[in-house]
């Protein structure tokens, strides 16, 4: 897991410091919104956060840990950039974002464009499963 300094801007592109967006859900603070987290857990792939990945991810559609596991040899993708295109409320604890995710991978550019739905339950809201475009 890479480690980030409080001077360092969050890897979500908000433009905020890592420690005042994104790490502070990371260190266990629930996100307040569907945006906040598909945003946390953007910043979780960049640096490696499978243990957030996971714990953020909706039981009935989380992957087992292993495939999370890859090393940067195995091709994981190094992660350029993100645009939140879309955030809907889709009922009181449903929620729809629309993202496009800029990433390097075996040498060549790629764009990651989804949806994604989110859930929330007992206050914290999950990642459910999402359509690619």
């Amino acid at each position: 897991m890479k480690q980030r300094s409080d001077r360092d801007g969050c890897p979500c592109g908000s433009g905020r410091p890592y420690t005042d967006c994104c790490g502070r859900w990371h260190a266990g603070a629930p996100a307040p919104t569907a945006e906040a987290l598909m945003r946390s857990r953007y910043s979780a792939y960049v640096l490696r956060r499978n243990d957030y990945l996971l714990a953020t991810w909706h039981a009935t559609t989380r992957p087992a840990a292993e495939t999370l596991a890859e090393s940067e040899d195995d091709g994981v993708p190094r992660w350029l950039g993100l645009e939140v295109k879309r955030h809907a409320a889709t009922g009181d604890d449903r929620a729809v974002v629309e993202f496009v995710a800029r990433y390097r991978a075996g040498g060549r550019g790629h764009r990651l464009h989804e949806t994604s739905r989110f859930v929330r339950e007992d206050g914290r809201w999950y990642y459910v499963d999402g359509d690619l475009h």
